[in-house]
């Protein structure tokens, strides 16, 4: 049985098995600016998330063998449109991030990134997709056999690979310190990108802001407190995105800039 375990939407938890949703779980909130923005979801149901969540799977195949990668940006800012653009600005040779059908992957192409990470949420758990592999190749995939999601290991591997300048999407705070370890033990250059982040900890809030580089708070009110009583950088986006370090704070305005230039 092919079945998928996302969150989405409020961090609602979501089911799909065989291009169908199973299950829908209540979200932690009700309303989210991004959907209502988007897609005129004003607020935040079972029913409303599994009308969206049905949008997405007949619009680009997501979770299932007839997944289609839109490589335009769905965002004008985000945390794939953030990584895109360091790519194409060579500041990045690679990213570890997580998409449906292959789980954990090292991807070094731009429009890769936003075809696989560009329109789907939080993936819990996920199986191997055939088309979804074949697009990033399967020496990319971290286990091609059963798409397992692990960032740690994943960040590993792009190392053993060659790369020194790589992002990683994390969305478990308490990750973090041990990827900045592997940073260190290789000497190379890792930026750390925080994501799905509705309704973390206030622990997990502080552990990114201070060892994060680009964090997208979601609706996180830990996050939003924490960053701006420490005044850290900050998008003036309806949903802030932070940047604790330089260089993430260097990454959001190069981001800004192309955004600029494409009015």
């Amino acid at each position: 049985m092919e079945e998928h375990v996302i969150e989405a939407l409020g961090k609602s938890r979501i089911v799909i098995q065989n291009g169908e949703v199973i299950s829908v779980e209540d979200p932690v909130i009700d309303y989210c600016p991004l959907f209502d923005k988007y897609r005129g979801i004003k607020k935040l149901t079972k029913e409303s998330i599994k009308d969206n969540i049905e949008f997405r799977i007949k619009d680009f195949g997501m979770c299932t063998e007839n997944r289609r990668f839109p490589s335009e940006d769905f965002l004008s800012i985000g945390a794939s449109e953030i990584i895109s653009t360091l790519i194409k600005k060579e500041i990045l040779e690679a990213a570890v991030i997580v998409s449906d059908g292959c789980g954990t992957v090292i991807v070094k192409d731009p429009d890769v990134v936003e075809g696989l990470a560009g329109r789907i949420s939080g993936i819990i758990k996920t199986v191997p997709i055939k088309g979804v592999i074949s697009f990033v190749g399967d020496s990319n995939v971290l286990n091609p056999e059963n798409a397992e999601i692990n960032q740690i290991e994943g960040l590993k591997k792009a190392i053993s690979k060659g790369y020194q300048n790589i992002a990683i999407t994390i969305s478990n705070a308490k990750d973090i310190p041990e990827i900045r370890k592997i940073e260190k033990d290789n000497l190379c250059n890792v930026f750390v990108f925080g994501v799905h982040t509705t309704g973390i900890s206030k622990e997990d809030a502080y552990i990114f802001m201070e060892l994060g580089d680009v964090i997208t708070a979601c609706m996180s009110k830990e996050l939003i407190e924490i960053g701006d009583n420490k005044g850290i950088y900050k998008t003036k986006t309806k949903i802030p995105i932070y940047a604790p370090s330089e260089k993430g704070k260097k990454a959001i305005e190069l981001r800004l800039k192309e955004i600029e230039k494409k009015k």
